[in-house]
């Protein structure tokens, strides 16, 4: 191997992880073509001995990232030591272990030849990046896949192509399940992360990276103002510096129907889950993460194949945020984070799962007490004071089980009433309940399970309440439940606690007075005022949203008829959560949640091309025979600890 870079010999510490084996050699942007002749910048690392790399053959892991295969990702940190660290030492500590490491740059990005077009073209080049690693000297065969959010949908894209020697997958994040259902669209809606993103990573790379112009034109467009002045046109909207990035979000966009586009290997796992047969999988994700739902259907869709094996972690984090104990205003206590309870840290994690499938560790596995096919955090339980840092003492602890959902479950309905009350049996009277949902003014978005988002919005859990720093809030700051378009219904307080985990649904029975219009909800932990919070705490869990015109079918959108009532199932993201005793089981219905989502104009114009917009006067219908409702996931019986 030439031109190496020399890595030092790690200093020795005082934790439990093994002693590094190995110095480490690297070579930087080797060239690697693939199939059409395009060169992706690849950096490989290598075992080494007396400043020389050792021959191998090594089992060989992979990340494949758009972000800089050897930048600085604070992702990396650690309890012990919360300072990001590269990519780059990253790699050398996985090398350290005797493994050889590839980073590489997806195509467009940093170093690498080509266009970037987001997410598409990784299948191939994922598969013609392993096809070059199978046949290095210093590849023993074996190779793992690894990485966070769009280097997990690298892995799920690469997979379709059962590249040679893929053994193993760790999958933190992201790998979408359906990018139809979450990741870029939810419910029909268009996820307007994909905005902030494309703005802000269109600043760092490409065109804007060679060209200091388009540098500054970028820089200098006000992602906020841009937000405000909803909805875009092509060619006139803060990405038209970058006609690549302005391309792609607008295609994303205007592909409201569940097509060919979204079946495409990079955004559909769900289509070739009988690649993943036989490759043991971890995938791993927060309860505040927009791919949690995509972590557990991953999850169903591999471990239900023949020779299927998948592992399911699922804590209380937002987007790989798994050595902190908070998400947004509120702490989860001290077990909240991977370290120190998963495993000794992120990297002695991935570790031990790559041991024990790449290097013949397998008959040396855990028996199945010590290795539940799944590992959740359950949150609540805490003080509901405020602590010391000044969050909200939420409190949870890590639990396993055998399956998911959880074998028991009780799916429980809690009825929605007139009276703005949840109750367990049916209105026995009908009612209708009625809002005006005006697009020019849509409610504002406040925590949940997002990424990306920033400046404009960010991920986790707050109290419901409107103030300054929410974005397209406006004075007076109330609670959300002020508003008069967000019906609310809650429980009396809890008699007694109840444990909620899996999947949610809500199922309403609407009209609108719109040919097409939106309707959200939101599942609402209300803690009991105290001393710290004496007008209560308002704990957002999850969300989620549906697009009238899809309330049939995602293939084939069909407007409202005039007077139709109709029944529509909103899917927000999964949650496990202890409600206390004292506490209320809120549900909060609306037709907006911006900038989460993108707002129905009620025009029934072609999505992502509208430039009308009007008001419109929804309803939900509350009776016997249109028993609109909340389905929560009752835990059997008290959560298994680890």
């Amino acid at each position: 191997m030439k031109n190496l870079t020399q890595w030092p010999q790690a200093a020795p510490t005082a934790s439990a992880r093994p002693a590094p084996a190995h110095e480490v050699a690297a070579q930087g942007n080797v060239m690697v073509a693939m199939r059409d002749g395009i060169r992706l910048a690849t950096d490989v690392y290598l075992p080494a001995r007396d400043g020389q790399a050792l021959p191998g053959p090594f089992p060989v892991l992979v990340e494949r990232t758009p972000y800089g295969k050897s930048n600085e990702t604070v992702r990396e940190r650690t309890v012990r030591d919360p300072r990001p660290v590269s990519r780059a030492e990253v790699a050398a500590r996985f090398a350290r272990q005797g493994y050889a490491v590839v980073l590489q740059d997806c195509r467009g990005r940093f170093a690498s030849e080509g266009v970037f077009t987001k997410y598409l073209g990784e299948a191939n080049d994922g598969h013609d990046a392993l096809a070059w690693v199978a046949a290095q000297p210093w590849c023993n065969g074996r190779i793992g896949t690894l990485g966070l959010s769009y280097a997990a949908h690298t892995q799920t894209a690469l997979v379709s192509q059962r590249p040679p020697g893929l053994a193993a997958m760790f999958l933190e994040a992201g790998g979408f399940a359906s990018a139809y259902r979450g990741g870029i669209r939810h419910g029909g809606a268009f996820e307007l992360k994909q905005a902030t993103w494309a703005h802000t990573n269109a600043q760092r790379t490409g065109p804007a990276q060679r060209d200091p112009v388009i540098r500054a034109a970028l820089a200098a467009e006000d992602i906020a103002a841009w937000f405000t002045a909803m909805p875009w046109k092509r060619g006139h909207s803060p990405l038209k510096w970058v006609p690549e990035y302005e391309n792609y979000l607008f295609e994303q966009w205007e592909h409201g129907n569940f097509d060919a586009y979204w079946r495409q290997p990079e955004l559909y796992a769900a289509g070739h889950y009988d690649c993943f047969d036989g490759i043991p999988t971890l995938l791993m994700c927060g309860w505040w993460d927009p791919y949690a739902q995509t972590a557990t259907d991953n999850y169903l869709g591999i471990s239900r194949r023949k020779n299927g094996l998948a592992r399911l972690v699922l804590g209380p984090w937002t987007h790989g945020e798994r050595s902190v104990t908070f998400a947004g205003d509120v702490d989860f206590g001290p077990q909240a984070t991977l370290d120190g309870t998963l495993a000794e840290d992120h990297l002695a994690f991935r570790l031990a799962w790559f041991d024990r499938w790449l290097k013949g560790q397998a008959e040396q596995a855990p028996d199945a007490a010590d290795d539940p096919p799944v590992r959740y955090f359950r949150m609540g339980g805490g003080s509901g004071r405020r602590n010391t840092n000044g969050r909200l003492d939420h409190g949870g602890r890590w639990c396993k089980a055998a399956d998911w959902p959880l074998p028991g479950t009780e799916f429980r309905p809690y009825y929605l009433q007139a009276d703005g009350t949840l109750q367990t049996r049916a209105p026995a009277c009908e009612a209708v309940l009625a809002f005006d949902f005006d697009p020019a003014h849509p409610v504002p978005t406040i925590g949940g399970s997002i990424t990306s988002g920033e400046p404009l919005m960010t991920a986790g859990a707050y109290d419901q309440r409107t103030h300054p720093g929410v974005f397209s809030a406006r004075p007076p700051y109330l609670p959300l439940a002020a508003r008069p378009d967000v019906l609310v219904f809650e429980t009396s307080p809890l008699e007694e606690d109840m444990e909620v985990t899996g999947p949610v649904a809500i199922t309403l029975w609407i009209s609108s007075s719109a040919p097409d219009t939106d309707f959200t909800a939101k599942l609402i932990d209300v803690h009991p005022p105290n001393a710290d919070y004496p007008r209560g705490y308002a704990m957002n869990l999850t969300d989620g949203i549906l697009r009238c015109r899809y309330r049939r079918s995602w293939e084939s959108p069909e407007l409202l008829a005039p007077g139709e009532i109709a029944e529509i199932t909103i899917e927000p993201m999964p949650t496990s959560n202890l409600f206390k005793k004292g506490h209320r089981i809120r549900l909060d219905i609306s037709s907006s949640n911006f900038p989460r989502f993108d707002v129905n104009p009620n025009t029934g114009e072609p999505e992502g091309r509208s430039q009308r917009r009007q008001a419109a006067v929804n309803r939900v219908h509350l009776s016997a025979d249109r028993p609109s409702r909340l389905v929560l996931p009752i835990a059997p019986r008290a959560a298994e600890g680890l």
